[in-house]
């Protein structure tokens, strides 16, 4: 093994990297602001795995010579265009929606915990109450509600 080359292959593999990285970026730009404000919006779980899914598709374009611009190119397409379906499709059928995404859950209601789905949600009552003052609340009973929205944040109503 040449211990060399684990450092430096060449100036070949580093112009492909400038040169496919800067076009798959501008690729990706664009897919985006086609694709609109909703594919960069707050993230739920299923926007966070179509995102890694996005990074994903990129680092391959950059780092894998067998992959070429248009099939990564493609391939950012898809994922971008499948994220376009499944927003519109969720917009126009709830039960869809609900399919693919989460409901937000209550954890606190009227100053008392849920503790069901606090358990459900693997939310401690330490973090339910971080959540509480981080929103200008000091105690508990003041508390109407405590929601844990669909992207992961906790929401508060006094």
């Amino acid at each position: 093994m040449d211990w060399s080359e684990m450092f430096f292959q060449g100036w070949s593999g580093i112009v492909r990297t400038l040169l496919i990285g800067l076009l798959a970026y501008v690729v990706l730009v664009l897919f985006l602001r086609i694709a609109g404000k909703r594919t960069l919006a707050k993230l739920n779980a299923f926007d966070l795995v179509v995102t890694v899914a996005i990074g994903s598709v990129l680092a391959s374009i950059l780092l894998q010579q067998s992959i070429a611009l248009a099939e990564g190119a493609t391939a950012l397409a898809l994922l971008i265009g499948m994220q376009y379906v499944v927003a519109s499709l969720s917009v126009r059928s709830r039960r869809f929606a609900t399919f693919v995404r989460s409901e937000p859950t209550l954890l606190v209601r009227n100053g008392e915990f849920c503790d069901a789905a606090l358990k459900r949600e693997r939310i401690t009552r330490d973090e339910a109450l971080g959540a509480m003052r981080a929103q200008g609340g000091s105690d508990l009973s003041e508390v109407k509600a405590l929601i844990l929205e669909s992207d992961g944040s906790i929401s508060a109503i006094f």
